[in-house]
């Protein structure tokens, strides 16, 4: 299979969970399947993909050889390649999606309405940390006054 067809799916993946958590009633069974499946594949195809570039059996031409996270010309060699930038972009699929999904678990559980959350939860979709902040701002004060700061 070729990076860009991994990068498409993974993308296709994240873009219509995403939907489901902002658009859809939140079973429990909808939260679940996105966390453990979704966040859980994400995550095993970072590992595989991560294995697979370390030892070198998916870049079998080395376009990533000098590579490394100890220096910005490191990680731009890294991301420099369709592998190492669809490892990256998994990355931040993963972990961008298992954060919107504490965000509404959070907002739910606080009393947010649904029509703030969606603003907040798109944010961490387009910019995962924005999106991260503005909730952890407006969080704050609610967790603060129920006397709780889970």
């Amino acid at each position: 299979m070729s990076w860009d067809a991994i990068f498409g799916a993974a993308n296709m993946l994240a873009m219509i969970s995403w939907a489901a958590l902002i658009l859809l009633p939140r079973w429990p069974a909808l939260l679940s399947a996105l966390l453990y499946l979704v966040v859980g594949l994400l995550s095993l195809l970072y590992a595989g993909i991560l294995v697979g570039l370390v030892t070198g059996l998916a870049d079998p031409g080395g376009s990533m050889a000098g590579g490394n996270f100890s220096s910005i010309e490191g990680v731009q060699t890294l991301f420099s390649a369709k592998g190492g930038l669809t490892m990256g972009w998994v990355h931040y699929l993963a972990f961008d999606l298992f954060v919107g999904i504490w965000i509404a678990r959070d907002a739910d559980a606080k009393g947010f309405s649904r029509f703030i959350q969606a603003p907040i939860l798109v944010a961490t979709f387009m910019a995962g940390p924005l999106g991260l902040f503005l909730w952890m701002l407006l969080r704050e004060p609610r967790a603060r006054a129920s006397g709780r700061w889970n």
